[in-house]
């Protein structure tokens, strides 16, 4: 039976909710809260997802997404133009080629390669950063980021996986 418009529409937009809610990650991660020195230790939401959905669906989860949602947390955030970017596609690379390695895993393991790739990334974040400004900077700023960040986590991916499994399911 051929499907209808309505029909190949509503797949479309399902595979593209990873992209979505990363973007909305990216958005809700610049409003500003107005507390002192938030902006410093301020999760990487859209890092997570990234790592997320590169683990959990990466059909739906495709290099050229990946790099506007970076484009995007640069434009959004201030950072040099393109370093998100490559960080975010960086991430999504090394998670799919451990994509073996993290099938049928429990959540600990899961989360403690999060902790990894993410201390990577944000690693070469700050490296980027200083060879685009030719400084070293101090990395504590880094390290608070990348703390909150994995500590943030298993809420996000707890919120993500429910949206898959009521959202994506059928797919």
């Amino acid at each position: 039976m051929k499907q209808s418009f309505w029909q190949r529409l509503d797949l479309v937009m399902r595979g593209m909710t990873p992209l979505f809610l990363t973007l909305a990650l990216v958005v809700l991660g610049q409003i500003p809260f107005h507390v002192p020195a938030m902006a410093e230790v301020s999760p990487l939401l859209p890092l997570a997802a990234v790592y997320h959905w590169t683990v959990y669906r990466p059909e739906l989860y495709q290099v050229a997404g990946v790099f506007f949602a970076g484009l995007l947390q640069d434009a959004l955030s201030g950072m040099p133009f393109g370093i998100n970017a490559a960080v975010f596609v960086l991430v999504h690379v090394v998670v799919l080629t451990q994509q073996v390695f993290f099938a049928n895993r429990s959540f600990l393991i899961i989360w403690l390669g999060f902790a990894l790739v993410a201390a990577g990334a944000f690693a070469a974040s700050w490296l980027l950063n200083a060879l685009f400004h030719s400084a070293l900077t101090a990395p504590q700023a880094a390290l608070m980021q990348y703390l909150v960040t994995v500590g943030v986590f298993p809420m996000l991916a707890w919120l993500m996986i429910r949206w898959q499994k009521s959202v994506l399911a059928p797919l």
